[in-house]
């Protein structure tokens, strides 16, 4: 009777006792099993959570990248815009001032040039044509030497006075470099009230341009405008040796002549009474056989200016492009920070 009773009260105490930590191990077994099926495992502590010293150094160092690549940005961008324009910069300076180039051109002989003679009071002798610098004595006083020049006086109007009249003597000049062609001029001057004395003249591109011209007097009047004005004195034989000089310009060409001259001194030997008639001796001749050509070269390239162009601005889409990624990159940092920040403080006031 007693074993019974002690025996049950002893069942009893097992039941109520042992029933909740079966219960317990069953339910934990049951989570065990639902979250391998469902293959997640349980949730860990993040370390930022838990460490926030570890959360502010992380924003820290993405905010000084952040910067850095904005300032590589801005970096780009101002080297590409510099370069741009130190790109129009040079084409523009280029295509302003073109470079010169010089040319020498070489020919068996040259056009018959026009050279004309302003004699005044004086007289023209004599006229001919030598060659291999063989020049004839003078021509005595008073006799005038039938020569082989081809010559015209042409009578204008002074293209800088309209009440001044100019008499100018055209005379064909030389052609033939090969063979020394040269053209000696002599003039006789008498007695003058004026201390110094000298025959002016003038040289253009064609002989041929005034003797064709329809109106004269206009053609001279322009070559005046356009071409130099030369002297030679009496008392000397002066030398004149041309050279040719053709510049060609962006839209016209022009021709000049540039000289070199020597001067040699008369020995007078004639009588005293002949001796107040002045001579005047002038030899014109070719230097050498070159034509001297200058052309303006303009140097800069449209097409290397583009490419350079091009480059530069592709520089600065790819620049745009990372920017653009760059602070994409910034707003998704910025959204995990602050997601992480709502987390956390969740799980405090939790």
């Amino acid at each position: 009777m007693l074993r019974r009773e002690t025996s049950q009260s002893y069942q009893e105490f097992n039941d109520d006792d042992g029933a909740e930590p079966a219960e317990a191990y069953q339910n934990c077994a049951d989570d065990k099993e639902g979250s391998e099926a469902d293959g997640s495992a349980p949730p860990e502590d993040d370390p930022t959570e838990t460490n926030p010293l570890l959360a502010f150094n992380k924003g820290c160092l993405k905010s000084v990248f952040s910067v850095i690549l904005i300032l590589i940005y801005l970096s780009l961008t101002a080297g590409a815009a510099f370069l741009a324009y130190q790109t129009i910069s040079d084409f523009m300076e280029k295509l302003n001032h073109p470079v010169m180039s010089v040319r020498y051109k070489e020919v068996d002989e040259f056009d018959s040039p026009g050279i004309a003679l302003y004699p005044g009071k004086a007289k023209l002798l004599s006229c001919r044509h030598h060659y291999h610098d063989h020049i004839p004595p003078r021509v005595s006083l008073g006799e005038f030497e039938e020569g082989d020049c081809t010559m015209e006086e042409v009578t204008y109007t002074d293209p800088y006075s309209n009440y001044t009249k100019k008499q100018a003597l055209v005379v064909q000049g030389p052609t033939d470099v090969q063979d020394r062609e040269l053209i000696f001029l002599q003039f006789s001057q008498n007695e003058t009230e004026e201390d110094f004395s000298a025959i002016s003249y003038m040289l253009f591109a064609k002989y041929k341009d005034m003797s064709r011209s329809l109106d004269k007097q206009k053609f001279m009047r322009d070559c005046e405008r356009n071409y130099s004005m030369w002297t030679f004195s009496g008392g000397f034989r002066t030398w004149v040796k041309m050279s040719l000089v053709k510049t060609s310009g962006r839209r016209n060409e022009s021709v000049e002549f540039r000289q070199e001259s020597s001067v040699v001194k008369y020995n007078d030997r004639r009588p005293v009474a002949e001796k107040t008639n002045e001579l005047f001796f002038v030899v014109f001749q070719w230097r050498d056989p070159f034509i001297q050509e200058v052309k303006a070269i303009v140097t800069a390239n449209p097409w290397n200016t583009f490419a350079i162009l091009c480059g530069v601005f592709m520089a600065l889409f790819k620049a745009a492009n990372f920017a653009k990624l760059s602070v994409h990159w910034i707003k998704k940092i910025r959204k995990r920070h602050q997601k992480g920040k709502r987390s956390r403080e969740l799980n405090q006031i939790s």
